[in-house]
C-alpha cells in the first residue's frame, strides 16, 4: 500500500480509534471508580520493538509518558521474541515504569497469522496493594505494598495460579483487584482485534512502515515546535509544602536546534517519607510541560518526547533512590509541570500559565461494616492557574488531566455521607484573567463506629503564584468540621460523629485585577465565584442602587463600563 498523505491520515485515524476501542473497554469493564469514573489510567499501541506510536485521547501524563519507558523495560526482560499468543506481561516496579506499588501495568502482545505485529499495555491505579496503602505515611517501598517484578501474569491465555492467591491472600479487596487486571487484559485484547482487523482490510503485514512514518512526521513536527522558542538556557523552580519541610524544586530548560534538556539538579533531597518520585514520573510531567507549551495538538508518540530529555541528580526527590516509599509521588511529581513552565515564563509569556493548584489532593477511606471491609480511593481537584489571555478553569486537575469521582458514586460504593461539595468563593487568584476555584468537599461515614482515612493534600502553606500582577490563589485547609485542624498529609482515625472538611487551593491570577473587565468581575459575583466585598476591594468595581456595576474611581464611583446585573444575567 502506498503511504500518500491521504492513505496515512486514514490509517492514522484507525489506529488512534483502536486506541480509543481500548481504553472505551477498559473504563466499562474497570471494577474500581478511580478508573472507570476518574480516567486514573493509560494506555496506547506500541510496535513489536516497544516503540509507543499513539495512545487513545484520555490518560493521565504520569501514566502515558511513564507507560512508554515502562514497555521499553518489560520487554528488556522478557524480549518479544520468548512471546507467544495469550502471555501477557504484568509489573508494579516503581522505578521501571510509573512510580509506585498501587500502578500496575500489563502488556499483551499482538499476533497475526502467527506473526508479532504489535503490543497493548494499560496501566491503572488500583484501589489496594497490600501494606500501607494509598498514603505517604510508609518509610521505605516495603512497607508500602506487594512488588511484582516484571513476570508473565498469564502464559499462553492460563493466569499464574500461584501467583492469583498470592493477590487473594495479600490484597484486602482482591476481587476488586483481580477484576481491574482482568479489564486490563480484556482492554488490550480489544484494541488487539480491531487491529488485525485493520491490517487484514488493507492487506498490510504488519506496523513497520506505518510506524517509521507516524514517528518520523511526529518527531519532525515537534523539532519546529521547539525551534519556536529562542535557544538558550532557562532557569525556574518553585517551593511546595513538603511533609515535614519545605521542598524546593529547581528546574534549568536548555532549548538547542528544536530539542530540549531538563534538569532538575538543585532539588531538594529524597524525603524519609512517601513522597517521593522516581524519575520516570518527574519526567513524564516535565515532558508534558513542553508538549503542551509547544504543540499539544501534535499526536504524543515516541516521536515527538524523544527529543526531550529529562535529568535529575540520583538521590533528589525527583530522582529517589531504591527503596525510597513513593506512594505519594503525585504530591511532589505533579509540580514539575509548573517548575518547568515557570522557566519558559520569561521566553514564552504567552503559553505558560500562572501556578495552578499542582498536585491533586486524595482520599483513601477505609472501614469495617459487620463482616465486610470496605475501602475507596477518591481524587479531589483545586484551581488552574490563569492563563495569559483566559481565565484559570475550576476544580481541574492540571497537570494530571483526571476527573472527579462524582458524589453519587462514593455514596453508592462505601458507607460515606457527603455533607457538602462546592467551589471555594475568592478562592481563585485576582487578576486581569482570575485563577481557577478550588472547591469545599465535607463528608463523614456515620453509619460505622470508627474509619480510618489517607489523607494527602498540598498548597496548604506555599499558594500557587500569580503573575504579571495576579494574586496568588487561595491556599488549601484540611479540618474537622469543628476547625481542628489534621494533619495535611498521613493517616487518621475517625469516628462516626466526626466530619473531615477538605478545602482545596486556588490557582494564581494573571495581570492587574484592576484591569479585569467590568463585566467580568459582575459575572463572577453574579455566579458566586468572587463576593461583592473582593469586586469592590481587590477588583475596584461596585454594585451601585440600581443595580448596575461599575468601576470605582479615585473620586467615587465611575459613570463607565456600567453594566446591569439582571441584563447580563438575561445575557447569560
Amino acid at each position: 500500500m502506498k503511504l500518500d498523505a491521504i492513505s496515512l491520515s486514514i490509517l492514522w485515524d484507525r489506529l488512534i480509534s483502536t486506541c480509543n476501542e481500548q481504553v472505551a473497554a477498559l473504563l466499562k469493564t474497570s471494577f474500581s471508580p478511580v478508573v472507570r469514573e476518574a480516567g486514573d489510567l493509560a494506555a496506547g499501541l506500541f510496535d513489536p520493538e516497544g516503540r509507543m506510536l499513539c495512545q487513545p485521547i484520555t490518560g493521565t501524563p504520569g501514566h502515558i509518558n511513564p507507560l512508554s519507558t515502562g514497555v521499553k523495560n518489560m520487554l528488556r526482560e522478557i524480549p518479544s521474541a520468548a512471546l507467544k499468543p495469550g502471555d501477557v506481561l504484568v509489573t508494579n516496579d516503581p522505578w521501571l515504569t510509573t512510580g509506585q506499588l498501587l500502578d500496575v501495568t500489563v502488556l499483551v502482545p499482538i499476533f497475526r497469522q502467527g506473526n508479532l505485529v504489535a503490543h497493548f499495555a494499560a496501566t491503572c491505579h488500583m484501589v489496594d496493594i497490600s501494606g500501607y496503602g494509598p498514603g505517604s505515611g510508609a518509610t521505605d517501598v516495603y512497607e508500602e505494598g506487594m512488588q511484582l517484578p516484571i513476570m508473565y501474569l498469564r502464559r499462553e491465555g492460563v493466569m499464574d495460579p500461584t501467583l492469583e492467591t498470592l493477590f487473594r491472600w495479600n490484597i484486602r479487596d482482591p476481587e476488586h483487584f483481580i477484576g481491574d487486571l482482568n479489564a486490563m487484559v480484556a482492554s488490550c485484547y480489544v484494541g488487539g482485534q480491531k487491529l488485525v482487523s485493520l491490517l487484514d482490510e488493507y492487506n498490510l503485514a504488519g506496523l513497520a512502515e506505518i510506524g517509521e512514518e507516524i514517528l518520523a512526521r511526529s518527531r519532525r513536527a515537534q523539532r519546529e515546535a521547539i525551534r519556536r522558542i529562542p535557544d538558550g538556557i532557562y532557569e525556574g523552580g518553585l517551593t511546595i509544602d513538603g511533609f515535614e519541610e519545605p521542598i524546593h524544586l529547581v528546574s534549568t530548560v536548555t532549548v538547542r536546534d528544536g530539542e530540549v534538556d531538563i534538569d532538575f539538579a538543585g532539588t531538594s533531597p529524597e524525603s524519609p517519607r512517601g513522597i517521593n518520585v522516581v524519575l520516570n514520573y518527574a519526567a513524564g510531567y516535565a515532558t508534558f510541560a513542553i508538549r503542551s507549551a509547544t504543540a499539544p495538538e501534535i499526536p504524543n508518540n515516541d516521536g515527538c518526547m524523544e527529543l526531550i530529555r529529562v535529568h535529575a541528580p540520583p538521590g533528589c526527590i525527583l530522582n529517589a533512590k531504591r527503596p525510597a516509599p513513593t506512594s505519594g509521588r503525585h504530591l511532589v511529581g505533579q509540580f514539575a509541570t509548573e517548575a518547568v513552565l515557570d522557566a519558559l515564563r520569561t521566553v514564552i509569556p504567552e503559553r505558560a500559565l500562572a501556578d495552578g493548584a499542582g498536585a491533586i489532593s486524595t482520599v483513601e477511606v477505609r472501614g469495617r461494616d459487620g463482616e465486610r471491609q470496605f475501602t475507596l480511593f477518591v481524587t479531589i481537584s483545586g484551581g488552574m492557574g490563569a492563563r495569559p489571555t483566559k481565565d484559570g478553569l475550576s476544580t481541574v486537575s492540571f497537570p494530571a488531566c483526571i476527573a472527579s469521582v462524582p458524589v453519587e458514586v462514593w455514596e453508592t460504593t462505601i458507607p460515606v455521607f457527603i455533607h457538602r461539595r462546592a467551589l471555594r468563593q475568592d478562592s481563585g487568584g485576582a487578576g486581569t484573567f482570575r485563577g481557577g476555584l478550588g472547591q469545599t468537599v465535607e463528608f463523614s461515614v456515620p453509619f460505622v463506629d470508627r474509619w480510618l482515612a489517607n489523607l494527602m493534600t498540598d498548597r496548604n502553606i506555599f499558594p500557587a503564584r500569580g503573575f504579571a500582577g495576579g494574586h496568588d490563589g487561595a491556599l488549601g485547609r484540611l479540618c474537622l468540621q469543628s476547625g481542628e485542624a489534621l494533619p495535611t498529609k498521613g493517616r487518621a482515625t475517625f469516628t462516626r460523629d466526626q466530619v473531615v472538611c477538605l478545602e482545596t487551593a486556588g490557582g494564581g491570577g494573571w495581570g492587574d485585577p484592576r484591569k479585569r473587565a467590568v463585566e467580568a468581575v459582575a459575572a463572577d459575583v453574579q455566579e458566586g465565584y468572587v463576593s461583592e466585598s473582593a469586586a469592590r476591594e481587590v477588583y475596584g468595581v461596585v454594585c451601585d442602587a440600581q443595580g448596575g456595576w461599575q468601576r470605582e474611581t479615585r473620586e467615587g464611583v465611575g459613570k463607565s463600563s456600567q453594566v446591569n446585573s439582571h441584563e447580563r444575567g438575561s445575557e447569560q
